[in-house]
């Protein structure tokens, strides 16, 4: 199953266009996608059977899959050449920060760069569809309601400045997290766990890998994540970047106002963010 935000309305993702779920379950579900995680076995059953009109799907018009995550947890240095391009030992554990849910867009929309050091990440982005609290990694999977493609835009002065890092306020700008441009279940994919993974600044390759090479796959950080804190229906969690991104090139590169990021996972999607000037500095 594939659904969508379309303009602020769930939608199933059908023949490339869109079923509205509130027209075609004729009330039973609202309009808002973030309410369907907490009734996600339920909306699946119904959806396995829906019918309805499909109409055209503009991809301008497509918003964040789940618009109001509760929490939003981020994974650091979950990618070995990532580590190494970072020369940072690989961890142990998984190195977990949060991004602000008023980060959030969508795969179009464009993103205002606050500064001339804005980083790109490209990222697979879990969404949660059941509560997970003390979760084993061989049921972790139940817990997923799809997946998605993420960036985790990093303002890098911001996010390392001293004497302490600032992870989660250098990564939590306005459209620092958008995400899209659609919400795949993990039985749409061959192998969920092995992905295709790129993004491109004006179709210059930046990133590619695959996602089989996270130190942490998918399972074991909703273990690690749900051993302490529970994971809410709705919630996302960005499961690491792999290497390639500016800020530990030579010369660093940074984004700049004008050129489009285009972030791909195979089998989910492209999402393509045009940057904008900020306000002057």
């Amino acid at each position: 199953m594939r659904i969508a935000n379309d303009a602020g309305r769930l939608v199933l993702v059908r023949d490339g266009g869109g079923l509205d779920v509130e027209k075609a379950s004729l009330g039973l579900f609202g309009p808002d996608p973030q309410d369907v995680y907490d009734r996600w076995a339920e909306f699946r059953a119904w959806a396995a059977t829906a019918e309805g009109e499909v109409r055209p799907l503009a991809p301008e018009t497509l918003q964040a899959p789940a618009p109001r995550p509760r929490q939003v947890f981020a994974i650091g240095l979950n990618y070995r050449a990532h580590a190494e391009e970072s020369a940072i030992e690989e961890p142990g554990f998984p190195t977990t920060f949060t991004k602000f849910p008023a980060s959030l867009t969508g795969a179009y929309a464009p993103i205002e760069l606050p500064s001339d050091t804005v980083d790109w990440e490209v990222e697979l982005v879990v969404v949660i569809g059941k509560r997970a609290h003390r979760v084993k990694e061989a049921d972790a999977w139940e817990h997923v309601a799809g997946l998605t493609v993420g960036q985790d835009l990093s303002e890098r002065t911001v996010q390392l400045r001293p004497p302490v890092p600032q992870f989660s306020l250098g990564k939590s700008f306005p459209g620092f997290s958008p995400t899209g441009p659609e919400l795949v279940t993990p039985d749409e994919l061959p192998d969920p766990g092995d992905l295709e993974i790129s993004c491109s600044i004006d179709g210059e390759v930046m990133q590619h890998a695959r996602t089989s090479h996270m130190i942490f796959p998918i399972p074991v950080l909703i273990e690690k994540i749900s051993a302490i804190c529970p994971l809410l229906p709705g919630d996302l969690i960005f499961t690491g970047t792999p290497s390639g991104v500016g800020a530990v090139r030579e010369p660093k590169r940074f984004l700049r106002p004008g050129e489009v990021l285009e972030s791909r996972i195979a089998g989910i999607g492209t999402m393509r963010n045009r940057m904008t000037a900020g306000p002057a500095r």
